[in-house]
């Protein structure tokens, strides 16, 4: 994956703007620990999906899967180990008790971690992946280079 270049914040059309406070100034550092920390924990079928112009909320978001209940829980409980170890602001995690779907907020890097069934079910990669309606095709053919 790429690390994040001002080339790619300025085509997004605006300004970033300032860091808040704990927030990681380096995002392909925060994408770089996440992945990796989804590698070690054996997570499947990874997408990550750049949301530069999309949406403020993030630069990056990843979906992944995990076999089990338990396999999403230790999944996120994974990145936020990983976190901690590398200086990285602790991530807040939502979804732990019941672990169906997990949402992991690293900042600037939001992390999905599903069951399969429930990761087709809500198909998030089709709803922030593409163009969506009143997009340019041109912009998603961007996001797909």
């Amino acid at each position: 994956m790429k690390a994040l270049t001002p080339a790619k914040k300025a085509e997004a059309g605006s300004a970033p703007l300032p860091p808040v406070k704990g927030s990681v100034s380096d995002t392909g550092k925060l994408v770089r620990t996440v992945l990796h920390s989804l590698e070690d924990a054996k997570a499947e079928d990874l997408v990550s999906i750049d949301l530069h112009g999309k949406t403020s909320l993030a630069d990056v978001m990843i979906v992944a899967s995990g076999r089990s209940n338990v396999h999403v829980g230790a999944i996120a409980e994974r990145i936020v180990k990983s976190c901690k170890e590398n200086g990285l602001p602790t991530p807040k995690v939502e979804g732990l008790p019941h672990c169906d779907w997990v949402l992991v907020d690293v900042g600037d890097v939001i992390v999905h971690i599903f069951r399969p069934e429930v990761r087709t079910f809500y198909n998030l990669e089709k709803m922030w992946g593409g163009d969506r309606p009143g997009e340019g095709s041109a912009k998603g053919a961007r996001a797909a280079n």
